[in-house]
């Protein structure tokens, strides 16, 4: 425990993922003496209450949510709505406002971590509060996307534009298709919340901050770290890896079962998260992709646009020709659990921040399938500069993948005489044995401590 302790107020953007992000760094720090005061949706609290590991030092704040028109009654986060009303959470959010100025003025912590909320800064200076943007975000992405050199409040970004990478940004593999660039330029004038696009919003919470965390290390991100450092002027604080705790439930025994009847490292397992939906006809590619590997596969995936269920929009005839190899599921699994078992050999992920982390701590080989926004640049950097993956190819203007696209990934990372293969396990073992090895973890927490400090001067 440290010396001197700190409060810790915890305001993440109400989407699954970071709200989860934001309770592993509480965790951690409230192992080590730190009170957190952790501001979430009220009917999301329960859901969040089991992986609350120090309950007399971490305490949620329960929020309501104002009603905004459009969204449905009693909507609180990004997993209640469909992605085209993702900007109404985000409004709901910014007009809770005045209801966090009162809560940190009667908590009156030292430090606020946020992400989304590009207000909070000017609220926390005037409580005399430090805040820090908690970035769930990659370094790379933020410094690829983002920088200031971009210019982003001045004028908008074109798809030529991210063809290219900042004049000065880091070497490295990261290159953008041209329909990834088509939609990442529409998304900075998208708007986001009420009146402000989501570049604004990202640019004005990196430019008024007091610090920068990132949930990575030096060793894996160390130049675009500094690149942020140095183009935005502000500390850039690493927190290291910040790994999930190891769960205390087991794997339902269903899932169980079925993993158990498969030998070791054969089974293929892919999942993409809460949000992500796919359209019917990649839905079809996917799974057809995955018959024809001729592996086991597991799939847990939300049913594609228009389909009431998965099975539903399964391939004719899928379910048959894949009887007692393959599974198809619409339900939410429990991914980590899923990603320790022995039998499971392949992970094919939508490179999602949060499942990266899961899946770099685990055995299972990469297969990368970003659908948008970082997860692109995600995929680029575990392909690209760690080289602990395979990307799934796709067509360079519509971004369109194939079954035998996919067929191609997982064979490539599962079969021993494939030389990508071999490539991407030596290294997903290296950096797995880097990440889990004795000390560092603790180390970063440590310094992440230390810094705060000095932040209060």
């Amino acid at each position: 425990m440290s010396e001197t302790t700190f409060h810790i107020a915890m305001f993440p953007w109400f989407a699954y993922g970071h709200l989860t992000s934001f309770l592993h760094i509480s965790n951690k720090l409230a192992e080590r003496g730190h009170k957190i005061s952790f501001l979430l949706p009220r009917k999301t609290q329960p859901k969040f209450e089991a992986f609350n590991l120090h309950p007399d030092l971490l305490t949620f704040v329960p929020l309501d949510i104002p009603h905004v028109d459009g969204l449905p009654p009693g909507a609180e986060t990004t997993a209640d709505v469909p992605f085209p009303l993702h900007s109404l959470i985000m409004t709901a959010m910014d007009l809770t406002e005045p209801v966090i100025e009162t809560l940190l003025y009667d908590l009156n912590p030292q430090f606020v971590f946020f992400d989304f909320t590009h207000w909070l800064p000017a609220v926390s200076r005037k409580l005399g509060i430090k805040s820090i943007h908690y970035c769930t975000i990659s370094p790379a992405t933020v410094g690829y996307l983002i920088s200031p050199e971009r210019k982003l409040l001045e004028k908008p970004l074109t798809e030529t534009d991210l063809l290219v990478p900042p004049t000065a940004f880091p070497p490295s593999s990261i290159k953008l298709r041209v329909h990834e660039a088509r939609g990442l330029a529409a998304a900075t004038v998208k708007q986001y919340g009420s009146g402000i696009s989501f570049f604004e919003r990202q640019t004005m919470s990196f430019m008024e901050c007091d610090a920068i965390s990132f949930k990575t290390c030096r060793e894996m991100e160390g130049p675009y770290c500094d690149y942020v450092e140095s183009q935005f002027g502000k500390p850039v604080i690493l927190a290291g890896p910040v790994l999930p705790e190891k769960p205390s439930m087991v794997l339902e025994e269903k899932w169980a079962t079925l993993l158990d009847s498969f030998k070791p490292g054969s089974v293929v397992f892919c999942a993409f998260g809460s949000e992500c939906i796919l359209e019917k006809n990649q839905f079809q590619e996917l799974v057809l992709g995955f018959e024809l590997t001729g592996y086991p596969f597991f799939v847990a995936l939300k049913p594609p646009v228009g389909a009431e269920s998965i099975e539903s929009a399964l391939p004719d005839g899928l379910q048959e020709r894949v009887k007692g190899r393959g599974v198809v599921y619409g339900g939410w699994v429990q991914q980590q659990l899923i990603l320790k078992h022995p039998s499971v050999g392949c992970f094919v992920t939508h490179c999602g921040s949060g499942s990266l982390s899961e899946a770099m701590m685990s055995e299972s080989q990469l297969v990368l399938l970003p659908h948008h926004g970082d997860q692109i640049i995600n995929a680029r950097l575990m392909g690209g500069d760690l080289k602990v993956g395979v990307e799934v190819e796709k067509g360079e203007e519509d971004g369109v993948f194939s079954r035998n696209g996919v067929c191609k990934a997982v064979k490539g990372v599962m079969d021993d005489d494939s030389e990508l293969g071999k490539e991407a396990r030596a290294n997903h073992a290296k950096w797995r044995e880097f990440l889990l090895g004795g000390g560092l973890e603790n180390s970063y927490i440590d310094g992440l401590v230390k810094n705060l400090h000095a932040l209060l001067g």
